[in-house]
Formats: C-alpha cells, sequence, structure tokens
C-alpha cells in the first residue's frame, strides 16, 4: 500500500510575526526549524521514492530539513509554484492584527476563511484549489497510485485544496480545517486508489 504524506511547512518568520505571507519567500523561523526536524522524526520508517513541494523557500527547507533527518536527501524533487501558498494580494506583509483594525474583523475573517472570496489583488481558497488541483491530479495522485510513496512539502491553503479533495469535503466543511505547521497527514492509497486518511 503506497502512502501520500502531506506537510505543511514549519512556522515562517512571518508566522512569528502574525503577517500575510502569501508568495513572498520568507524563510522558516527557529521553531520552523525545530518543527520540520520532528516531522521527518514522525516519518522515520516510510522509504519515499519521490517528493514535491511549492516554489517557496519555507516549503522547501522544510522538505529538506525531513529528507535530512530521515537519510533519504537523494530522492527526485519536483518544485511546483502550482504548490504555492495562496496570493494574499494587497495584504501580503500586512500584519493581521493591524489589517483587522484597518478593514474591520468581519471583512478580513471574510477574506481569511471563506471559500471563494479573495482579499484585494489576491487568490480566494478556491483560486488557490484550481491551480493546486489540476497538478495533484496529474502528477502527484498517478506516482501514488503507481505504488511510489510521495512526500509532499507545501502550505496551509494549497494542502487544505488537496485535502478538501482527498475528505471530499463540501466548501463549507473545509472552512473549519486547519492544518498544523509541520506536522504530517498521512494517506494510505489502496488497490483499487482509493486514499483513507491514517488516524
Amino acid at each position: 500500500m503506497a502512502k501520500l504524506v502531506l506537510v505543511r511547512h514549519g512556522q515562517s518568520q512571518w508566522n512569528l510575526e502574525n503577517r500575510f505571507t502569501g508568495w513572498v519567500d520568507v524563510d522558516l523561523s527557529p521553531k520552523g526549524e525545530e518543527e520540520a526536524k520532528k516531522a521527518g522524526e514522525q516519518l522515520q520508517g516510510i522509504t519515499f521514492q519521490k517528493a514535491y513541494t511549492s516554489a517557496l523557500k519555507r516549503a522547501q527547507r522544510t522538505l529538506g530539513i525531513i529528507l535530512s533527518v530521515i537519510h533519504q536527501e537523494n530522492i527526485p524533487i519536483e518544485k511546483d509554484q502550482a504548490l504555492n501558498e495562496r496570493h494574499y494580494g494587497d495584504l501580503q506583509g500586512l500584519n493581521k492584527t493591524e489589517t483587522a483594525k484597518k478593514f474591520g474583523d468581519e471583512q478580513v475573517h471574510i477574506w481569511r476563511r471563506s471559500y471563494d472570496v479573495a482579499p484585494p489583488n489576491g487568490e480566494s481558497l478556491k483560486d488557490t484549489a484550481a491551480r493546486t488541483l489540476p497538478y495533484f491530479r496529474s502528477k502527484i495522485v498517478p506516482d501514488v497510485k503507481s505504488g511510489k510513496n510521495i512526500l509532499v512539502a507545501a502550505h496551509g491553503n494549497s494542502l487544505r485544496s488537496i485535502v478538501m479533495e482527498l475528505d471530499h469535503l463540501t466548501k463549507e466543511q473545509v472552512l473549519n480545517l486547519n492544518l498544523d505547521t509541520g506536522v504530517p497527514v498521512i494517506y494510505d492509497c489502496d488497490a483499487k486508489g482509493d486514499f483513507m486518511k491514517e488516524k
């Protein structure tokens, strides 16, 4: 049975500073590096045949640390911006608390948590899914169904769109889905090609 492992990058410097990050290429914080190491420790014993990550260094560094911990640095890695975090548009770089003061808590909550309302000049979760899922279906799913163990290190919203698909969540249910930084989510793929989340 093949495994698909999804890991949201460890805490970034801007996660720490409570800023909207999006496509800004911010590095991991020291805590984020530790979270990536812990993720690697949790994945000891799984041999991966390939890994996928985004075009952003916080995801790439998380992947690098995990592969170093499990001594699998030499596997093929594919990087693609299809797996990037959602683009937060005009909110990128802004402090979340200050933004809530400026636009109102309710408006910022809608931008952050709704399915199809995008921040100004940015992407909604629906927009993110529209770029992430075709890539996931065409590249990652066939690898897993062919029997390979695959590791994906990416971002909260690109991974939420993948989990939404795998867990058959509605657009209402996905609003309550939160993926913690540096915590692996593991799926088994059976002979029929069906995905089941490990408890």
